[in-house]
Protein backbone atom coordinates (compact mmCIF):
# COMPACT_ATOMS: atom_id res chain seq x y z
CA UNK A 1 0.00 0.00 0.00
CA UNK A 2 1.50 3.14 -0.86
CA UNK A 3 1.22 6.30 1.38
CA UNK A 4 1.01 9.73 1.26
CA UNK A 5 4.85 10.18 0.35
CA UNK A 6 6.00 8.10 -1.52
CA UNK A 7 3.08 9.39 -3.77
CA UNK A 8 4.75 12.46 -3.77
CA UNK A 9 7.90 11.34 -4.82
CA UNK A 10 6.32 9.83 -7.73
CA UNK A 11 4.81 12.76 -9.23
CA UNK A 12 7.88 14.65 -8.30
CA UNK A 13 9.96 11.74 -10.84
CA UNK A 14 7.22 11.75 -13.47
CA UNK A 15 8.72 13.04 -16.46
CA UNK A 16 6.34 14.45 -19.72
CA UNK A 17 8.66 14.87 -22.67
CA UNK A 18 8.64 17.99 -24.61
CA UNK A 19 6.60 16.41 -27.72
CA UNK A 20 3.82 15.26 -25.18
CA UNK A 21 3.76 18.74 -23.89
CA UNK A 22 3.63 20.55 -27.52
CA UNK A 23 0.77 18.09 -28.00
CA UNK A 24 -1.26 18.87 -25.31
CA UNK A 25 -0.94 22.88 -26.12
CA UNK A 26 -2.45 22.09 -29.79
CA UNK A 27 -4.68 20.19 -28.19
CA UNK A 28 -6.02 22.61 -25.86
CA UNK A 29 -5.67 25.43 -28.76
CA UNK A 30 -6.59 29.48 -27.37
CA UNK A 31 -8.30 28.83 -24.12
CA UNK A 32 -9.63 32.61 -22.52
CA UNK A 33 -10.37 32.17 -18.67
CA UNK A 34 -13.57 32.14 -17.35
CA UNK A 35 -15.59 35.27 -16.27
CA UNK A 36 -16.50 35.03 -12.69
CA UNK A 37 -20.66 35.35 -12.84
CA UNK A 38 -21.33 34.55 -9.26
CA UNK A 39 -23.18 36.83 -7.12
CA UNK A 40 -21.45 38.67 -4.91
CA UNK A 41 -21.94 38.56 -0.97
CA UNK A 42 -22.90 41.60 0.51
CA UNK A 43 -21.15 42.16 3.95
CA UNK A 44 -23.90 41.54 6.99
CA UNK A 45 -24.61 44.88 8.82
CA UNK A 46 -23.95 44.80 12.19
CA UNK A 47 -26.53 45.67 14.49
CA UNK A 48 -26.27 46.95 17.89
CA UNK A 49 -26.18 43.91 20.89
CA UNK A 50 -28.97 45.61 22.69
CA UNK A 51 -31.66 45.58 19.99
CA UNK A 52 -30.60 42.12 18.89
CA UNK A 53 -31.21 41.03 22.92
CA UNK A 54 -34.15 43.07 23.15
CA UNK A 55 -35.72 41.33 20.30
CA UNK A 56 -34.92 38.09 21.39
CA UNK A 57 -36.29 38.79 24.53
CA UNK A 58 -39.25 40.01 23.05
CA UNK A 59 -39.56 36.62 21.03
CA UNK A 60 -39.19 34.03 23.79
CA UNK A 61 -41.66 36.68 25.64
CA UNK A 62 -44.58 36.46 23.09
CA UNK A 63 -43.87 32.31 22.85
CA UNK A 64 -43.96 32.22 26.86
CA UNK A 65 -47.59 34.13 27.08
CA UNK A 66 -48.99 31.90 23.87
CA UNK A 67 -47.89 28.91 25.50
CA UNK A 68 -48.99 29.91 29.61
CA UNK A 69 -51.32 32.70 29.17
CA UNK A 70 -52.46 32.01 33.17
CA UNK A 71 -51.52 33.90 35.94
CA UNK A 72 -51.53 32.53 39.82
CA UNK A 73 -52.47 35.08 41.35
CA UNK A 74 -56.32 35.80 39.88
CA UNK A 75 -58.83 33.92 41.96
CA UNK A 76 -62.58 34.29 41.47
CA UNK A 77 -65.28 33.48 43.95
CA UNK A 78 -65.83 29.72 42.96
CA UNK A 79 -69.30 27.95 44.17
CA UNK A 80 -69.42 25.62 46.83
CA UNK A 81 -71.95 23.24 44.43
CA UNK A 82 -71.65 22.54 40.69
CA UNK A 83 -69.55 24.93 38.89
CA UNK A 84 -70.54 26.36 36.07
CA UNK A 85 -69.20 30.02 34.37
CA UNK A 86 -69.58 31.75 31.42
CA UNK A 87 -67.59 33.83 29.58
CA UNK A 88 -68.48 38.20 29.14
CA UNK A 89 -70.45 38.27 25.72
CA UNK A 90 -71.25 34.38 25.48
CA UNK A 91 -75.01 33.06 25.90
CA UNK A 92 -75.88 31.78 29.24
CA UNK A 93 -77.58 28.83 28.38
CA UNK A 94 -73.77 27.30 26.89
CA UNK A 95 -73.21 26.19 30.93
CA UNK A 96 -76.16 23.89 30.81
CA UNK A 97 -75.40 22.53 27.11
CA UNK A 98 -72.02 21.47 28.77
CA UNK A 99 -73.75 19.87 31.93
CA UNK A 100 -77.02 17.82 29.37
CA UNK A 101 -73.91 17.01 27.44
CA UNK A 102 -74.76 18.73 24.34
CA UNK A 103 -70.98 18.99 23.18
CA UNK A 104 -68.48 15.94 23.41
CA UNK A 105 -65.07 16.81 24.11
CA UNK A 106 -62.71 15.69 21.64
CA UNK A 107 -59.43 15.46 24.13
CA UNK A 108 -59.19 14.29 27.75
CA UNK A 109 -56.32 15.83 29.94
CA UNK A 110 -56.08 14.24 32.67
CA UNK A 111 -53.89 16.21 35.66
CA UNK A 112 -53.50 13.66 38.63
CA UNK A 113 -49.80 13.57 39.60
CA UNK A 114 -49.27 16.74 38.37
CA UNK A 115 -47.55 19.55 39.53
CA UNK A 116 -49.09 23.31 39.23
CA UNK A 117 -46.46 24.32 36.90
CA UNK A 118 -46.52 21.03 34.75
CA UNK A 119 -50.12 21.33 34.99
CA UNK A 120 -50.60 24.75 33.63
CA UNK A 121 -48.53 24.60 31.13
CA UNK A 122 -50.61 21.09 30.20
CA UNK A 123 -53.68 22.98 29.72
CA UNK A 124 -52.18 25.73 27.69
CA UNK A 125 -51.12 23.79 25.41
CA UNK A 126 -53.88 21.25 25.21
CA UNK A 127 -55.96 24.21 24.23
CA UNK A 128 -53.78 25.28 21.93
CA UNK A 129 -54.03 21.49 20.45
CA UNK A 130 -58.03 22.17 20.70
CA UNK A 131 -57.69 25.00 18.29
CA UNK A 132 -55.52 23.67 15.92
CA UNK A 133 -57.55 20.58 15.60
CA UNK A 134 -61.15 22.60 15.43
CA UNK A 135 -62.03 20.93 18.34
CA UNK A 136 -64.57 23.00 20.72
CA UNK A 137 -64.65 20.92 24.04
CA UNK A 138 -62.24 19.53 26.27
CA UNK A 139 -62.58 17.54 29.39
CA UNK A 140 -59.87 18.30 32.01
CA UNK A 141 -59.57 15.88 34.90
CA UNK A 142 -58.22 17.52 38.01
CA UNK A 143 -59.82 15.00 40.94
CA UNK A 144 -61.61 15.08 43.94
CA UNK A 145 -60.54 16.25 47.09
CA UNK A 146 -59.08 19.80 48.27
CA UNK A 147 -55.74 19.64 45.95
CA UNK A 148 -54.96 23.04 44.46
CA UNK A 149 -55.01 21.65 41.17
CA UNK A 150 -59.28 21.74 41.62
CA UNK A 151 -59.26 25.19 43.01
CA UNK A 152 -56.64 26.61 39.84
CA UNK A 153 -57.58 24.38 37.32
CA UNK A 154 -61.07 26.59 37.05
CA UNK A 155 -58.79 30.00 37.34
CA UNK A 156 -56.40 29.21 34.91
CA UNK A 157 -59.44 28.42 32.49
CA UNK A 158 -61.61 31.55 33.35
CA UNK A 159 -58.50 34.02 31.97
CA UNK A 160 -58.28 32.18 28.87
CA UNK A 161 -59.44 34.29 25.89
CA UNK A 162 -60.83 31.23 23.60
CA UNK A 163 -62.82 29.47 27.21
CA UNK A 164 -65.83 29.93 26.25
CA UNK A 165 -67.95 27.88 29.30
CA UNK A 166 -66.59 25.57 32.22
CA UNK A 167 -68.86 22.94 33.77
CA UNK A 168 -68.27 20.40 36.25
CA UNK A 169 -68.29 17.62 34.02
CA UNK A 170 -71.11 14.69 33.53
CA UNK A 171 -70.74 11.48 35.91
CA UNK A 172 -69.32 9.71 32.59
CA UNK A 173 -66.33 12.11 31.82
CA UNK A 174 -65.73 12.46 35.38
CA UNK A 175 -68.30 14.14 37.20
CA UNK A 176 -66.89 15.93 40.45
CA UNK A 177 -63.08 15.72 39.27
CA UNK A 178 -63.28 16.96 35.99
CA UNK A 179 -64.67 19.94 33.90
CA UNK A 180 -65.98 20.35 30.27
CA UNK A 181 -64.61 23.63 28.50
CA UNK A 182 -66.19 24.92 25.90
CA UNK A 183 -63.82 26.56 23.03
CA UNK A 184 -64.11 29.40 21.02
CA UNK A 185 -62.70 27.26 17.27
CA UNK A 186 -62.96 29.17 14.33
CA UNK A 187 -64.82 27.39 11.78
Amino acid sequence: MSTPKSTKKARKTLHISDEDRALFRDAIGDIQPIEDDRVQAKPVKQTDGTAIARRRNAQAQARLTATDPFSDDFMPALPEGTLAWVADHEASYLAKQLRRGDFAPGMVLDLHGYTRVKARREIAEAIQACMHEGLNCLNVIHGIGHGILRQQVPAWLMQHPDVRAIHQAPLEWGGQGALLVLLRVSE
